[in-house]
């Protein structure tokens, strides 16, 4: 990978961090960004704002748009997926007829396929072989980004050549890029962190304060261990940005969509209305299952998890998970 400035990178996927991804890379380096609408790839050249997904943002002169994938990824360096868990594969497999040799491709998607259970640079890998994968993940809400806020990011790919290259496209004045060569604790933690989301959410629509969120994300944070390491992360990662930090933004904010659908349950509104509301994918509830699947393959007890899947899946109510948890048996912190 050259260390030329004119590293050119493409994104796939025109939602809000896609945008603010291809944005934040565009000052630094040629971006392609690829929408999946022609009228909205038109209208980020024109007007230099993505109307549907972060509509009080300018976008850099410098950040091209187009719905052509072969024009987005043919002379790309580095191609960033950017696209929901449930169309990742279906995106992938495009983008390879159109992906030159080696390049490297980092994911932004932090959902499990359902069907296979496989991390986004798992699908990725498979198939785009051949193919440097890693992904960028941290407490990273995209108003707060584009707005310039000071925040801090990781990449995570094997290769430190490629790590450190990234690092440098991806770093602003407003944000700081770690690498980190963890890709499986990453990816894990950029999962778990939505289904925690969710649970947080719902015990502050039922107006609990700053005691049972706190107590959420901490025993949130324990499960994500545990599932992470048994899948072969590090444990380290799960105190750093992608772990800690992300699960802290996550269940703190409401621009997170996660913490939203949370909320709106722990209110009373069915599941199904919440989604329906939603322009956006909120991928904790897609990833729950999956993610409780993973727990049971490893042998990994996931209380939390467990009653998220329960209230979005299963017809229980917000009030319900919180009793079933608070009625489980006592136990050793560190056990």
């Amino acid at each position: 990978m050259s260390r030329s400035s004119e590293i050119r990178v493409a994104v796939v996927g025109a939602g809000s961090w896609g945008t603010t991804v291809a944005a934040l890379a565009s000052v630094n380096t040629p971006t392609v960004l690829w929408a999946r609408r022609g009228e909205l790839a038109e209208h980020i050249n024109a007007a230099r704002v993505n109307p549907d997904y972060l509509p009080s943002f300018a976008l850099p002169t410098q950040l091209k748009a187009t719905a052509s994938m072969d024009e987005a990824i043919s002379g790309a360096d580095v191609v960033v997926m950017a696209v929901p868990s449930h169309g990742f594969r279906d995106v992938a497999r495009e983008v390879a007829r159109h992906l030159r040799p080696w390049v490297p491709v980092v994911s932004l998607t932090k959902g499990i396929e359902r069907e296979t259970l496989m991390r986004m640079t798992e699908v990725a890998a498979e198939e785009m072989p051949g193919h440097p994968v890693g992904v960028m993940t941290g407490p990273n809400l995209a108003k707060e980004i584009m707005a310039g806020q000071p925040a801090a990011s990781v990449v995570a790919i094997p290769d430190t050549t490629i790590a450190l290259e990234l690092q440098r496209i991806l770093t602003r004045p407003s944000l700081r890029v770690y690498t980190n060569p963890d890709v499986v604790g990453c990816e894990v933690a950029g999962v778990v962190k939505n289904v925690i989301a969710i649970a947080a959410g719902m015990a502050e629509g039922m107006e609990f304060g700053d005691n049972t969120r706190a107590t959420l994300i901490t025993r949130g944070l324990a499960e994500m261990s545990r599932l992470g390491v048994e899948m072969g992360g590090d444990p380290l990662t799960f105190a750093g940005l992608a772990g800690m930090g992300d699960l802290i933004a996550t269940c703190s904010s409401k621009q997170s969509r996660n913490n939203s659908v949370g909320l709106a349950l722990g209110r009373g509104q069915s599941i199904e209305e919440i989604l329906a509301s939603m322009t956006m994918v909120a991928e904790g509830v897609k990833s729950s299952p999956s993610v409780l699947d993973l727990a049971a393959r490893y042998g990994v007890e996931m209380p939390i998890t467990e009653q998220v899947v329960a209230v979005c899946h299963h017809g229980h109510n917000a009030r319900e998970a919180l009793a079933s948890l608070m009625s489980r048996s006592n136990k050793s912190e560190l056990g």
